[in-house]
């Protein structure tokens, strides 16, 4: 890793951090390093991948271990679950927004990108309406090919693996 890639995961941390005082909410050592794991990945990770390379340093984590350190994450809207991959990926505003996103998957090489788009969250609140049901929480997730993979020729392509 890059020493610039590593100031960007410690502004991102300390940015996690302040965001957490805020709320009032402990930002414990643990979900610092599981934020961290999201933050140095290359692209999404499952909790399980997350769990392999926590057990690094915490040898006696659990599932659980993850899983409350996710919830914690979750629930402060510094990651995001990508529910078509069962992974979890940084938020890009550490915490900010309450607005819904969207995710541009590839198929070919699995980056994911994270828009906001107001004309997509706004057309499924009117479908919502027209069909008199009240939306909560909305998670669109696209997938399809990315510009780079675009670009490349077919036999370049790298191919997603389910792994990630």
């Amino acid at each position: 890793m890059s020493g610039q890639d590593r100031g960007r995961i410690a502004a991102q941390l300390d940015a996690a951090a302040a965001a957490c005082r805020r709320a009032g909410a402990q930002f414990t050592p643990l979900r610092r390093q599981v934020l961290e794991l999201i933050l140095a990945a290359p692209g999404p990770s499952t909790a399980y991948q997350l769990l392999d390379r926590l057990k690094r340093t915490h040898s006696a984590a659990a599932p659980p271990t993850i899983y409350r350190a996710l919830d914690f994450l979750l629930a402060r809207r510094l990651i995001h679950r990508l529910e078509r991959l069962g992974a979890f990926i940084p938020c890009i505003e550490c915490g900010h927004h309450l607005h819904p996103v969207q995710f541009l998957i590839c198929h070919h090489c699995g980056s994911v990108a994270e828009i906001e788009d107001s004309a997509v969250r706004e057309a499924l609140e009117h479908a919502a309406a027209r069909a008199g049901f009240h939306p909560g929480n909305a998670v669109v997730e696209i997938e399809g090919t990315c510009a780079a993979c675009a670009g490349a020729a077919p036999a370049q392509r790298p191919i997603a693996t389910a792994s990630r």
